[in-house]
């Protein structure tokens, strides 16, 4: 069975070649890691887990990590919505203006994971 450093292990020289790298905060990328390895289980993909999922794999396709708004988040921004993906320039400029990724998924598509 999968774990977090098993996934991370995975991963990381993928995303790297990619240009994108995991958060230096060990801590909380674990965790995010991990939330995206229960939310395999749940749903039967990793959803991003700083999003509220359908359950549906067509409506959620959007928000499967790396999710579709990583690109632009990480080129604006320097990191992603949820902060597990970073730029290098974000990783070796700590003293760099860190600001808030808004969210960028349409609001109709989060409210539809509620049912509405």
């Amino acid at each position: 069975m999968m774990n977090a450093k098993d996934l991370h292990d995975r991963l990381k020289p993928l995303q790297e070649s990619k240009g994108y790298h995991f958060n230096p905060d060990e801590k909380m990328t674990m965790a995010l890691l991990e939330s995206l390895l229960v939310n395999r289980d749940r749903y039967g993909y990793m959803a991003c887990p700083c999003r509220l999922a359908a359950g549906d794999l067509d409506a959620d396709r959007d928000i499967v990590c790396p999710c579709a708004y990583r690109e632009a988040d990480v080129a604006e921004f320097g990191a992603c919505y949820c902060g597990l993906y970073v730029s290098r320039e974000w990783m070796t400029t700590p003293e760099a203006k860190r600001e808030t990724v808004p969210e960028r998924r349409p609001p109709e598509k989060a409210l539809a994971a509620l049912g509405d």
